[in-house]
């Protein structure tokens, strides 16, 4: 759901559940401290909540202080995974879909010879200028390509960000999948296919089904569509995928999957235990390669 500007208030939730999260989950492998500088004093209330282990009074704050909490847990293993596989092949260009208040242009080293270009609505954009202020990136260049989705051409916007599609590029598309139609996902794995070369690696974070978890979900946006206070009140899932069927659609476009894990398994191997599993059950990231000439 956006706000009054245009600006997404999911990625806000996304941001306060990497900041609740930073210090206190899987210390050794997790962190970013960026998380906080982006966001504003009201939203690190609950952030702050959160981190005292101090959830309050009354149902509508409660929900807030659990939704952030669930977040928290989910964008640890979310958030290590996607990182490794940024770090594994740090292409001359990264380019992240639906990018939001994406922090790693801030805080990953590994991106000091990368040109980072951030894909998002111009509102969205505009709003994440203003929290970031004059805080300086660690990579080596950082270009924003604004994009109304339903109306803008991928290529275009990215061609006037300077992305050269003969080069390799690293795709990030993380958290955006579940939120649009079958056809609108495969419309853009084929534009993505367009402008990649041999080399460039695509990493999606995409949800797959599970009827408990969908349940509880809409049980939740049914609580919160009452309220009109969150979110997940006003977005719905739009698209949910298994392993096989996004393998077989990146398959057609040539990209080889390397790696497809569940967020509960890669939170094992992190050692910590998830108090709130329905929130990670079905989350998903998947890793693939281009190889073969368009």
């Amino acid at each position: 759901m956006d706000d009054a500007s245009g600006a997404s208030r999911t990625a806000v939730l996304v941001c306060q559940g990497r900041a609740a999260a930073h210090g206190r989950l899987a210390v050794d492998r997790f962190s970013d401290p960026i998380a906080p500088v982006l966001l504003r004093p009201a939203e690190r209330e609950v952030v702050e909540q959160v981190r005292a282990g101090q959830p309050p009074a009354g149902w509508r704050d409660r929900m807030a202080y659990e939704l952030v909490q669930g977040c928290a847990e989910m964008m640890v293993p979310r958030t290590v995974a996607i990182d490794d596989a940024v770090r594994q092949r740090a292409a001359d260009q990264l380019v992240i879909l639906g990018a939001g208040l994406d922090s790693r242009a801030w805080r990953l080293p590994e991106l000091a010879g990368t040109t980072v270009i951030e894909v998002d609505h111009p509102a969205s954009q505009a709003d994440k200028l203003d929290r970031i202020g004059t805080l300086a990136p660690l990579a080596g260049s950082l270009r924003f390509a604004p994009v109304r989705f339903d109306r803008d051409e991928l290529g275009s916007a990215l061609a006037g960000a300077g992305h050269d599609p003969a080069r390799p590029t690293t795709w990030l598309w993380e958290g955006v999948v579940a939120y649009l139609t079958r056809g609108q996902v495969r419309a853009t794995v084929a534009a993505i296919r367009a402008l990649s070369a041999p080399g460039s690696r695509l990493i999606v974070n995409y949800q797959q089904p599970a009827v408990a978890s969908m349940l509880g979900r809409v049980v939740v946006w049914a609580m919160l569509k009452r309220g009109g206070s969150h979110p997940m009140a006003g977005e719905p899932w739009r698209s949910l995928w298994t392993p096989a069927a996004l393998r077989r659609l990146l398959a057609r476009h040539g990209f080889a999957v390397e790696s497809d894990e569940n967020l509960i398994e890669v939170a094992g191997r992190l050692g910590f235990e998830l108090r709130q599993r329905r929130s990670t059950r079905t989350g998903r990231v998947l890793v693939a390669d281009l190889s073969s000439p368009a």
